[in-house]
């Protein structure tokens, strides 16, 4: 009983640890096994502005395709950000701008402030 608990748990633990370094097994494995499985090519990470635009991260409102043909220097956006928009996106069905507002939302209620901007706290002054 103990060899088969121990056994579970080794896989347990192997399979955690390969889900956590997805993004780094994937960029070590041969083209064919990449080529076998096609959902597991959106681990990519997304890291210039070019690359953000091209998955979609762009929109009247929120134009990378300016900061791109304005030669920003910069990297691009927040990678853990930027995946996070892709995840809700993806989850929600929503476009990007939608997807920003609905990030932007949780970001605000986990500091304790409503969607308008005013803290949820009951002792918190908002007039004087």
């Amino acid at each position: 009983m103990l060899f088969y608990a121990s056994v579970s748990t080794f896989v347990f633990v192997v399979l955690l640890v390969s889900y956590r370094y997805r993004e780094m097994i994937l960029a070590h494995a041969p083209k064919r096994l990449k080529d076998s499985f096609p959902r597991l090519q959106h681990y990519a990470p997304v890291s210039t502005f070019s690359q953000q635009a091209n998955a979609g991260l762009t929109s009247s409102a929120f134009d990378i395709e300016a900061n791109i043909q304005d030669g920003d220097s910069r990297v691009g956006l927040d990678e853990q950000g930027t995946q996070e928009v892709l995840d809700i996106m993806r989850r929600e069905r929503v476009n990007f701008d939608q997807a920003r507002l609905i990030r932007h939302n949780r970001i605000l209620a986990s500091n304790g402030i409503d969607a308008s901007g005013m803290p949820l706290d009951s002792k918190a002054i908002t007039r004087l």
